[in-house]
């Protein structure tokens, strides 16, 4: 039916030692769960193969043709040169995909102890990789003393109740799992609902029971039925939860509307920070305001969103919001539960789109950060595209493709979040792309005694030339509209 790989972390001995895992040994008894990796490559014949791998991809690659062309990362480039992404655009392969589910078992802080790679021609409706495969792989499972099985798909409820039954272990897809690493990084009130949301919403569907064995009542004898059964009250209560969390989310949706409201009452734009996860969006929102807000090796470290000011060379203010990083079939429901917190991308400015450098994938990255931003109508707006991680770059390759970037003026800065480089520039593309409260060039003729006054042009305003006459301050200044109207009455006419 089809074919395997099979791969173990380092050499796994039997059950009951201790297992040697990159230069930890971890003891069974340690208390971290131990996870054992499914991942499944479906060789597409003909159209359709929805869910699988590949038509994942396609369907990134069919979103990033609707968008404006854009520039990939340096591992598609040639003699230096950044090429154009097209239908050439790097995919997600089986060994790349079940890579990316090792990373969220690790985030979620699971120790993997093996993994196998199916391969088949068509996905099993009942077991997605076939009862046989499944009986090889419980066998994997128990050599090595594995906690839970972690599936690199989503798993129909059937699916996953057969599963276990052959297994007889846990059975957790990759939608349950990026839930479980939502819930582990909620902090605030807010995203702890939104993540509640969503993992109820995953629940509802996959409640199952046996009728009568479920019964909560007696059945009269021949006349009446056996009552609601335990079922449907599970659904009734988590049905009456979802409906709670959704009228506390939409008051939370309701008050950042007020905030937002008040926000924009004042003229300073909102810049959201977007990309991939682990892009490294939270160390590039901490460069530019030294907000010390958490940055991880870990995937969706930065759940909750975080809104600073930050000063544009031409003294303007803005917001920089930071906020949830995507995936590569970001849950549904995920989206959902998150749109209040989305919405900052939705009324953004400006779209800041940060993608790795490094990544040989950034280009299909990108593609997938395309599918959320147009669930979320976000498509249109203007954005600047950030390759960050420059430093895991050769240095003379950094250096060339900052260069050509610089020169071209193009919609592509290439910086380093971590070392610093790149941001001034960075900074000075967004004074450029940000249109509310616009800079003009004016001449002010300030008393020296309106000490206020000065000390407002000296903090918000570019000042380049200052001469002292007759008690006053001539200036010949460039500022924002907000402070030209605040000195008008000083405003000299040439």
């Amino acid at each position: 039916m089809g074919s395997s790989h099979i791969k173990k972390s380092r050499d796994v001995p039997r059950v009951g030692k201790r297992v040697p895992l990159g230069s930890e040994v971890v003891p069974e008894n340690s208390g971290q769960e131990r996870a054992f990796l499914v991942g499944l490559d479906v060789r597409i014949r003909g159209r359709g193969a929805k869910g699988s791998v590949t038509g994942q991809a396609a369907a990134a690659r069919d979103a990033a043709a609707t968008s404006s062309a854009k520039t990939s990362g340096p591992a598609a480039k040639s003699n230096g040169k950044p090429s154009v992404t097209n239908l050439n655009t790097p995919e997600f392969d089986a060994e790349e995909s079940i890579s990316e589910l090792r990373t969220l078992a690790e985030s979620a802080g699971a120790k993997v102890v093996g993994e196998i790679l199916q391969r088949r021609d068509r996905i099993d409706p009942a077991t997605l990789i076939g009862a046989g495969k499944l009986d090889e792989i419980a066998g994997a499972a128990a050599s090595v003393n594995a906690d839970v099985l972690l599936f690199d798909h989503d798993l129909s409820p059937s699916q996953q109740r057969n599963i276990e039954k052959i297994v007889q272990r846990r059975v957790i897809d990759r939608t349950q799992l990026i839930l479980d690493i939502f819930a582990r990084h909620a902090k605030t009130r807010e995203g702890q609902l939104q993540v509640e949301l969503a993992q109820l919403q995953y629940m509802l569907p996959r409640l199952a029971g046996h009728g009568i064995e479920m019964s909560q009542l007696g059945g009269g004898i021949g006349t009446r039925g056996p009552g609601e059964t335990k079922l449907e009250t599970d659904r009734r209560k988590i049905a009456r939860r979802v409906r709670h969390v959704e009228q506390q989310l939409e008051n939370v949706r309701r008050i950042r509307a007020q905030q937002r409201q008040r926000r924009e009452s004042a003229p300073v734009a909102t810049v959201a920070l977007v990309g991939y996860t682990n892009a490294g969006k939270s160390t590039l929102f901490n460069a530019l305001t030294q907000a010390g807000v958490l940055s991880s090796p870990k995937m969706f470290a930065t759940l909750d969103p975080t809104i600073r000011g930050v000063v544009l060379p031409s003294k303007r203010k803005v917001l920089l919001s930071d906020t949830v990083g995507f995936i590569r079939s970001l849950p549904h429901t995920l989206v959902s539960a998150f749109r209040a917190t989305l919405e900052e991308v939705q009324r953004a400015s400006l779209i800041l789109h940060v993608s790795d450098a490094s990544s040989r994938l950034s280009a299909e990255q990108d593609a997938q950060v395309e599918i959320v931003l147009k669930e979320l109508e976000a498509e249109k707006k203007p954005r600047l595209r950030v390759m960050n991680k420059l430093d895991l770059l050769d240095d003379e390759v950094a250096e060339s493709l900052t260069a050509d970037a610089v020169r071209d003026g193009a919609q592509t800065v290439y910086v380093s979040a971590v070392e610093g480089r790149g941001l001034d520039h960075l900074l000075k593309r967004i004074d450029d792309m940000i249109e509310e409260d616009p800079v003009s060039s004016v001449h002010l003729r300030v008393p020296q005694k309106e000490g206020k006054m000065l000390a407002l042009l000296e903090a918000r305003a570019r000042i380049y030339s200052r001469k002292y006459k007759d008690g006053a301050v001539e200036l010949e200044v460039e500022a924002p509209a907000s402070v030209v109207r605040r000195v008008r009455e000083f405003v000299v006419t040439k």
